[in-house]
């Protein structure tokens, strides 16, 4: 039988995946985090390539990209701040920060044995739409 997986591969269980991927696509959120806003702290970029050069940095673009990152729904986070800064070319903390809050509310509904499907259907439905001018 032909093997799929590379030889330093894990294989992870469904329920152990998903929230390993909660928790490393989170992380990246809380990274976001610290550069935004008034007192958004300075991050260091260190390289680790030819030339090892140092980065000071409160800009969440350039240190995101930097990041080495396997897990897909992280990588999901990293693609959405670049379409953020490619189309607008601001906000990419803010759309990350926001990704991240709606993850932690999935995963609090998965904790409590929700099917991801089954949050994803339903959520349209208990939603109010937004009326103009309505306070």
């Amino acid at each position: 039988m032909e093997r799929v997986l590379k030889d330093d591969a894990i294989q992870e269980k469904a329920e152990r995946a998903r929230m390993a991927s909660f928790v490393s696509a989170m992380a990246n959120a809380d990274l976001a985090k610290t550069t935004s806003g008034p007192k958004g702290m300075d991050n260091i970029l260190q390289s680790t390539g030819r030339g090892p050069s140092v980065t000071i940095t409160n800009d969440d673009a350039p240190i995101l990209k930097s990041l080495q990152i396997d897990n897909p729904a992280a990588k999901v986070l990293v693609d959405i701040s670049k379409v953020q800064d490619d189309e607008v070319g601001d906000g990419t903390a803010s759309v990350v920060i926001l990704a991240g809050k709606l993850l932690r509310e999935a995963q609090k509904l998965v904790n409590m044995k929700n099917h991801p499907m089954t949050i994803i259907a339903d959520k349209p439905k208990k939603t109010k739409p937004f009326k103009r001018g309505h306070k």
